[in-house]
């Protein structure tokens, strides 16, 4: 069997399950309902059993401490490749088919999102399988979902002749109208496409160089500046910008005639809205999913979810509610799809939560911004074992730390001091200091911050372990 990499696409940023997946925390990080593991921890375990390399992960250069941390908690060490922007599937796909060229590598790659959910892993195996006997042969190899109902949300691959263990692709088809996707669904000629894809690195990249010769050159300009031996690998950031946007589909799919469709019955789900998981997750008897504090009396087919408060629903039918600790969506679930209106008008008017949740991840732990106001604000700290943040100061704010659990090594205009449980620390406007968990248990601190400007852009970094500006 040949050599097989898997290469996670994770630079999604999943606005129609706001508010809940955030562009500093989309949803291929979240753990969604009751489950154990993130979207994107979930994608590389359904892959155990499989003798599969390392996998590849390819996410947003703001998600690297994200990907790392998640991975580290499974126990799995990836290849991860920064992408210095957003340029859709194509270009990211290309970054991890020329680094197997830079090392050296000639693989099947197998490409899949970060962010699905596949119930029948053992029959999603036995596809995989199928696939990489395809690829070996020169074949490009596209997944197509059996659909389970008329769907207006995916685009579709029309199968023409059995070609093996899959079909000869006829067409791609955008994503149709209700009456085209049940005419779609009736003749069981059309399979949702599922963006996942299997093929040689040697074969895709020349059908490209074919196809969309100025996505591979800008890519193969961008990548030769590469270095080996960090965490992260980094690419040249102005050449890659200049490397138009554009999906696999539209890049090569759609033009090879060497392409293959898998047919895919094994409960896939892209979780593309909050009705699609409404769809995939447990009812109870009135088919209502509830995650966290919920009360619900007379109500049917709701979807509602809770991170802290109680939530009661009384009277009410097909409604999507979430609540977060700083924002609450009630959505019809028809509607949904409409959600990406409400973030467009936040970006448009600058809305943080937009961007990020009240607790926010930082590479050495996360913060709670539990109350504020124009001249203070107060945060729950908690900085993991051996981690350290940056030297710096502040022009517009002073600090004070009160430690609540832990010990805490300060830096402070020069000085060293350890503090620990109900001991504190003030810190003046313009001191440079930094703050470290020298020990083995989460640190947590309460930040009092004062000062006539407490946006996050007021800081200075002096020193930084994790390489920020």
């Amino acid at each position: 069997m040949s050599k097989v990499r898997p290469i996670i696409m994770a630079g999604g940023s999943g606005t129609r399950l706001w508010p809940l997946s955030r562009n500093q925390f989309p949803k291929q990080f979240l753990k969604l309902g009751q489950n154990k593991f993130s979207l994107l921890q979930s994608t590389i375990l359904r892959l155990e059993g499989l003798n599969f390399e390392e996998p590849i992960i390819v996410c947003n250069e703001e998600h690297r401490f994200l990907v790392a941390e998640q991975m580290r908690e499974i126990g799995i060490k990836p290849i991860i490749i920064l992408e210095p922007a957003a340029r859709n599937t194509a270009p990211a796909i290309t970054l991890a088919a020329m680094y197997l060229n830079k090392i050296k590598e000639k693989s099947v790659m197998l490409v899949l999102a970060a962010d699905h959910i596949i119930e029948k892993v053992a029959e999603f195996h036995i596809k995989i399988n199928n696939a990489i006997d395809l690829a070996v042969q020169n074949k490009l190899v596209t997944f197509g979902v059996v659909p389970t109902h008329p769907e207006t949300g995916y685009g579709y691959i029309e199968i023409g002749h059995k070609y093996l263990s899959g079909y000869n692709v006829d067409n791609f088809i955008e994503k149709p109208t209700l009456e085209v996707a049940k005419g779609f669904f009736k003749n069981k000629k059309h399979l949702w496409n599922s963006g996942m894809f299997v093929f040689s690195n040697d074969q895709f990249l020349k059908e490209l160089h074919e196809f969309s010769s100025d996505i591979y050159n800008v890519c193969l300009e961008s990548i030769k500046a590469i270095k080996f031996g960090d965490d992260f690998i980094r690419i040249d950031k102005k050449i890659f910008e200049k490397c138009r946007s554009e999906s696999i589909d539209y890049a090569v799919m759609e033009n090879t005639n060497n392409a293959v469709v898998v047919s895919l019955d094994v409960g896939w789900s892209d979780v593309g809205s909050w009705s699609a998981l409404w769809e995939i997750s447990p009812k109870d008897k009135n088919n209502n999913v509830c995650v966290g504090d919920i009360l619900i009396d007379s109500s049917n087919n709701n979807y509602c979810y809770s991170e802290t408060q109680l939530v009661s629903l009384l009277g009410v039918d097909n409604l999507i509610v979430v609540n977060t600790k700083d924002a609450l969506l009630i959505a019809n679930k028809n509607n949904v799809q409409e959600i990406k209106k409400i973030v467009g008008y936040l970006k448009e008017n600058n809305r943080n939560e937009v961007e990020n949740h009240r607790v926010v991840h930082r590479p050495w732990g996360v913060y709670d911004c539990i109350d504020q106001s124009d001249r203070y604000k107060v945060k729950r700290i908690t900085v993991e074992p051996g981690h350290k943040l940056s030297m710096q100061l502040h022009y517009h704010r002073s600090e004070h730390w009160i430690v609540v659990k832990g010990t805490a090594k300060v830096y402070k205009n020069g000085e060293t001091f350890l503090l620990s449980e109900n001991q504190s620390i003030y810190v003046p406007l313009g001191e440079k200091h930094s703050l470290e968990n020298p020990g083995k248990v989460p640190l947590e601190l309460i930040e009092v911050q004062s000062g006539s400007y407490l946006g996050e852009d007021d800081i200075v970094r002096f020193d930084d372990l994790y390489g920020r500006n």
